[in-house]
């Protein structure tokens, strides 16, 4: 017997697991001194409850994931209509530096799945869905090039990356909450405090003097977040016609930052307040639908490889945030919270990195350079990088084989 989660159905138990996952993070001191992110903790219980319901009375759930795919494109929309110009130039060296370490750390990422790839007697073609595409790029970018892969002749790649980004998006928010609470204990570190009087509710033009968001505001940002959506749709398939293939978030974010810079240069910023709380609602909500329902039963017949190849990759990560990132950020506070974050952008993506660090500072204190500089790099930069390393590898002669 079977029964598909959808609609309605699948925000109420989105919300549930949100919910579960807090209350069980607040009563269980190792996950919240580990810094686990609430949809980790709450979605990897729910699939284990379906993969249990599957086993004992063969009661199969199945989940409709149009909506988890449209919320990650809301996500990323609203990381376009907050990345301005400005802040671009605000990231100055941080930025340059993060970008620079995280493209090194994609061409590692893909020889460490090539070798095991070809360790397995395996293609080396699939090395690549056990690197950067699935790991780094996430679920978009292990279906994407996973349709690429197939017409290419490697069977079942779109599968395989699926099962990878899967795994990745549970160990990227795993461990990288405690990496970087490790790096800020060990050494003692400390959040700065922020002086910025724009940051206080009451200078908020979208805030009435109740601290209520405006009406007007909420209306605007469902206009702008629709259109990102529905434009960036309409690009990406013309890029698709001509041979370019992208993600859909990442042509739907490129709207969102014309959006919000051509309304900087009208004078109208958009409200940040309401973006950042549409960011967070859309992100957790779309972990939470991601991760509770996850096929525990079919990624188990493919454990043994990908748990290798796991394996290694949490191992590189590890290596990689807290002996380069960590040193090469600053070694302070918010250096801590960038490798976190870093971690997240490597092993699931950035929407886990994001919440890896939002589990950070809501327990140690805020940490602006790295909410900067992180979020640019995993949403701005890392998908354009990451599709020039995959073609890279692909051009490499032992690929033809």
């Amino acid at each position: 017997m079977s029964y598909e989660v959808a609609g309605a159905d699948i925000v109420i138990l989105a919300v549930l697991v949100l919910g579960l996952g807090h209350a069980i993070n607040k009563r269980v001191p190792i996950l919240d001194r580990a810094n686990i992110p609430i949809p980790v903790t709450g979605g990897i219980l729910c699939s284990l409850v379906v993969l249990g319901l599957s086993l004992v009375f063969d009661l199969a759930l199945t989940f409709d994931m149009r909506l988890r795919d449209l919320l990650l494109l809301v996500f990323f929309s609203t990381i376009g209509l907050g990345a301005k110009l400005s802040s671009l130039a605000a990231g100055g060296r941080a930025l340059v530096v993060l970008l620079v370490l995280a493209a090194a750390f994609l061409v590692l990422q893909d020889v460490t799945g090539v070798l095991l790839a070809m360790a397995f007697g395996a293609h080396p073609g699939y090395g690549l869905f056990a690197g950067s595409i699935s790991f780094a790029g996430g679920h978009g970018t292990a279906i994407a090039w996973g349709e690429v892969a197939a017409e290419s002749g490697l069977e079942n790649a779109g599968t395989i990356g699926i099962a990878f980004a899967t795994f990745g998006l549970i160990a990227g928010g795993v461990i990288g909450g405690p990496i970087a609470g490790k790096l800020i204990t060990k050494r003692g570190l400390h959040a700065q405090p922020l002086n910025d009087p724009d940051v206080s509710t009451a200078s908020d033009p979208s805030v009435d003097n109740d601290g209520r968001v405006l009406l007007p505001d909420i209306l605007t940002t469902i206009l702008m977040l629709a259109i990102c959506v529905s434009l960036g749709d309409v690009v990406n398939r013309f890029l698709f016609n001509q041979g370019v293939l992208l993600p859909g978030f990442l042509t739907a974010m490129v709207v969102g930052i014309v959006i919000t810079n051509a309304r900087d240069a009208l004078k109208r910023p958009v409200q940040a307040d309401v973006i950042d709380t549409t960011s967070d609602v859309a992100l957790n909500l779309f972990l939470a639908i991601s991760l509770m329902s996850m096929d525990l039963s079919s990624l188990a017949t493919a454990a043994g490889p990908i748990l290798v190849a796991l394996f290694f990759q949490m191992l590189l990560i590890t290596v990689f945030a807290t002996v380069i990132v960590f040193r090469l950020m600053g070694r302070d506070y918010d250096a801590a919270v960038i490798s976190g974050g870093f971690v997240g952008l490597g092993l699931g993506a950035t929407p886990v990195a994001i919440a890896n660090m939002n589990a950070i500072t809501s327990k140690y204190g805020p940490s602006a350079k790295a909410m900067l500089v992180v979020p640019l790099v995993g949403a701005f930069f890392i998908d354009i990088v990451n599709s020039l390393v995959i073609k890279f590898f692909l051009a490499l002669p032992f690929m033809q084989h």
